[in-house]
């Protein structure tokens, strides 16, 4: 049972969405421990919130399924039909298909983080459900639009 060493897994920051979004993950760092591990299946990142920072934008899967547990401070919860405070311990799950938009965010004044755990597909497609946006991911390819297909304009924000 190899055990995975936390302090010698590089910290991802930045984002993959496009243009102006892109800085909408300021304050997010994730360590990414499945693939450290050498996982295939099913991601699983530590996920930092320094405050005032969130998760991703609000999205929602049609074909992974994804699962948290809150590890340090206390989050919310957001969603299309209401917020929850989440402190250490607590868990969220979200099904694939189950068409409500989620994200975390740091409201307090502390750091925060959660273990997120999801399944991984070769073909996957997420809508962002506070704005004109879908991701498309083929083979861990990733591809943003507007939800009828067009391209996103790099000014894009909303």
């Amino acid at each position: 049972m190899p055990k995975i060493d936390i302090d010698n897994v590089p910290a991802k920051t930045g984002s993959a969405y496009p243009g102006k979004m892109g800085a909408e993950m300021a304050g997010r760092s994730s360590l990414q421990l499945g693939d450290a591990g050498g996982l295939s299946q099913f991601g699983a990142n530590l996920v930092k919130l320094a405050p005032g920072a969130k998760s991703s934008i609000i999205h929602w899967h049609t074909q992974q399924d994804e699962f948290l547990m809150v590890t340090e401070g206390e989050l919310t919860l957001v969603e299309d039909d209401g917020e929850a405070l989440l402190r250490v311990g607590d868990c969220a799950a979200f099904p694939a298909g189950h068409a409500v938009g989620h994200q975390i965010v740091n409201r307090s004044n502390r750091a925060g983080a959660f273990l997120v755990v999801g399944t991984r597909t070769e073909h996957e497609v997420a809508y962002y459900t506070d704005r004109d946006m879908m991701m498309t991911s083929q083979n861990s390819n990733l591809e943003f639009t507007r939800k009828d297909g067009t391209p996103i304009d790099d000014g894009d924000s909303k």
